[in-house]
């Protein structure tokens, strides 16, 4: 698989934990992240991930701050992009199950790396449930 990551300067430790254990398992990273943990701007660094999942450049996003939620707002200003902030194992399952979630957002001072990690990997191999839930899905849009 192909996932684009971002971050600011809260995710920074996580992000590099969660390239490596993607990369590790075969699957390429996308880093639209900073590196550093000086402070920046959320937007700056998730809006490239949002538009890189809302082009299908990639087949999912994973995005970090401090909270999971500036980035998660700014990752669903963008079409088809359904970005779920999570902050448990249930969360995660749920959103790729009835959400049919393509962003993982992960509030990074809320969370321990291994939960990251778990995260992550639920949220790949969750599947979409389809069904009603592609319903509920459709009618997200503004038409």
């Amino acid at each position: 698989m192909k996932i684009a990551i971002g971050n600011d300067h809260a995710g920074t430790q996580y992000k590099f934990a969660i390239i490596k254990f993607l990369e590790k398992q075969g699957h390429k990273v996308v880093n639209f992240g900073t590196d550093t943990t000086d402070s920046v701007d959320y937007p700056d660094y998730i809006h490239p991930v949002a538009k890189s999942v809302e082009d299908k450049d990639v087949d999912f996003g994973i995005i970090l701050c401090g909270s999971g939620n500036g980035a998660a707002i700014t990752a669903n200003k963008h079409q088809g992009v359904r970005a779920a902030l999570c902050w448990s194992k249930e969360l995660v399952e749920l959103a790729r199950l009835h959400n049919d979630a393509n962003i993982l957002s992960l509030p990074a001072r809320f969370i321990s790396e291994y939960q990251a990690l778990e995260y992550v990997q639920t949220f790949l191999n969750t599947p979409f449930e389809g069904g009603r839930h592609q319903r509920r899905i459709e009618k997200i849009p503004v038409q």
